[in-house]
């Protein structure tokens, strides 16, 4: 049995990556290798660029700023390169559900996954995605 000290640091280590909204998301990015199938237009062979990958693994948000950058009136800021791992039905839009606290918003990616500017207010935001008949969920820092 672990001390209770040596316990306790590891749930406040734990708990450290949680988001603000009130709920247990943690907004991580990884700025390692981009998974295999979401190397497709880059020149490298295992490109190294910040990203998430959803939950269930079928989608990738493939940061170009990094740190995003909270929303301002009349600016797009945030280039978000989303990439599905499995093939998509043409002109299926991403549709976005953003959660942060009790604050629900909607954005839309015509076409489908792909190049796109998802800009969100200040906030650990709770993603769900859909589109093709697909669904994933990621998490994604504003500040």
């Amino acid at each position: 049995m672990l001390p209770r000290s040596i316990w306790l640091v590891g749930l406040l280590t734990a708990l450290a990556g949680c988001g603000s909204s009130g709920s247990s998301a943690s907004c991580a990015v990884d700025r390692g290798e981009l998974p295999s199938w979401a190397t497709t237009g880059f020149s490298e062979p295992h490109p190294r660029i910040a990203h998430v990958v959803g939950d269930a693994g079928r989608i990738t948000a493939i940061l170009f700023r990094e740190p995003l950058r909270a929303e301002r009136p009349g600016e797009q800021l945030n280039k978000v390169l989303w990439v599905s791992k499995d093939p998509q039905q043409p002109l299926s839009d991403l549709k976005i559900r953003a959660r942060s606290g009790d604050t629900v918003l909607d954005r839309t990616v015509p076409g489908g996954p792909g190049p796109s500017t998802v800009d969100l207010p200040k906030g650990c935001w709770e993603l769900t995605l859909t589109w093709s008949g697909r669904t994933d969920h990621l998490n994604l820092q504003y500040r």
